[in-house]
């Protein structure tokens, strides 16, 4: 009986990771659409397997096909590209100052990006002797309406996406503080709005409060959230100005211009708007 052809197989394996990889790299080698002729000779797979993983990346948009039998990089990568371009110049621009308020509070200062229904930490300054029992570790996650900095990003949709957000995730309760209600956080992004801070009242976490600042980008859209987090008997109304100023700078790096806040949920299309 003749054995399957490893290369048609449909199983995923490492050995079609490193063609899908040396298929990118071709074409990315040149600046216009290439032919499927020209990519299976360059990299000496068979017509039929090249075609084959080129029409799987052009279903996931890493790749396009302007014509018949011809393919370029697709705009996907771009995208992906561009997300990390800005999670890196949030995190590089954030870190000097976050250390900075740090030493000031001796509190963990987290910076946080919104993905989807969820923050990510990006970044935090955290020491021993703050006392904290629990870190949020960089590249976990939260969900939107039980954080400070989530509440940021939610405060910028409009009531209907709020609404859909509420729908999908159930408003699912960590704790007995954690808002579970519509109207109540409603109520609760009216303030942000208003205010420009956002808080976490132990609705993630019991015996955690946090306070949250918003961080801009150079077109005035909300790319993350510098939050501090204390003990619940620990937070200081204080620290507000010094957190705030904060992120202030962390904007201005970013080439932020005061007044120029996008609205909107545009800071979700600029992750999805992140690790958190």
């Amino acid at each position: 009986m003749k054995k399957p052809d490893p290369s048609t197989s449909t199983k995923p394996s490492v050995q079609v990771l490193e063609r899908m990889f040396m298929l990118i790299d071709v074409l990315a080698s040149r600046e216009e659409a290439i032919s499927l002729k020209e990519i299976s000779e360059k990299t000496g797979l068979h017509p039929s397997t090249t075609h084959r993983i080129l029409n799987d990346l052009t279903i996931g948009r890493f790749v396009d096909r302007p014509e018949s039998g011809s393919y370029r990089l697709g705009m996907r990568l771009l995208e992906l590209g561009n997300l990390v371009k800005a999670r890196l110049s949030v995190r590089d621009a954030a870190f000097g100052p976050m250390r900075n308020l740090h030493k000031l509070i001796q509190q963990p200062v987290n910076l946080s990006m919104r993905q989807g229904d969820e923050i990510v930490y990006v970044e935090r300054a955290y020491s021993e002797r703050s006392g904290m029992q629990v870190v949020r570790a960089i590249g976990g996650r939260a969900p939107l309406h039980l954080t400070s900095t989530g509440k940021l990003f939610l405060a910028l949709d409009d009531p209907q996406r709020v609404r859909a957000y509420a729908t999908r995730t159930g408003l699912a309760g960590h704790t007995r503080n954690s808002i579970t209600q519509l109207p109540v956080l409603e109520r609760e992004l009216a303030k942000a709005r208003q205010y420009g801070i956002a808080r976490d009242n132990e609705e993630l976490e019991l015996g955690v409060r946090c306070m949250a600042a918003g961080v801009y980008d150079d077109q005035g859209k909300l790319v993350a959230g510098l939050s501090i987090s204390a003990p619940a008997d620990r937070l200081d109304e204080g620290w507000l100005p010094k957190l705030q100023a904060t992120a202030h700078e962390i904007s201005l790096a970013l080439g932020y211009t005061p007044g120029m806040e996008a609205t909107g949920s545009s800071a979700e299309d600029g992750l999805h708007s992140a690790l958190r």
